[in-house]
């Protein structure tokens, strides 16, 4: 292996440790289908595709998807035939959640100026009454 090149395997161990999760979530990743290592015997063995997939997964979580939305943005990498269908469901889901995210923002943005509305009324309070 030349220092730039990736391993063919990876161990649970390997993961965990290279994005800094425990073991536990990879598990937890395979019992939901996410990524499908091999088996040998009790030993769990990871190739770079499911390295790419728990890469996705996580990047998936990042970015406050679902697992269900996760299952899509998954199923699209594995899926080499047309890709049109899983793009347009993939684009959807992407769309739905920047809409949830500009709501949850605003939300944020209205919070913020009634507790700066309520801070200067107290202040104002405050310089009334000394």
């Amino acid at each position: 292996m030349t220092p730039t090149s990736q391993p063919e395997h990876f161990s649970i161990r390997d993961l965990a440790d290279e994005f800094a999760i425990t073991t536990r979530t990879i598990r937890f990743y395979e019992d939901k289908g996410l990524i499908r290592p091999e088996r040998q015997g009790q030993r769990r063995i990871y190739d770079k595709r499911d390295r790419a997939r728990l890469k996705l997964v996580l990047r998936g979580k990042r970015l406050g998807f679902s697992l269900e939305e996760i299952h899509l943005l998954v199923e699209l990498y594995a899926t080499p035939d047309d890709k049109v269908p899983q793009l347009e469901g993939y684009l959807a889901t992407l769309q739905a959640h920047q809409a949830t995210l500009r709501a949850q923002r605003q939300d944020l943005d209205d919070t913020l100026a009634e507790l700066a509305r309520a801070e200067q009324d107290c202040r104002a309070l405050l310089a009334h009454s000394t």
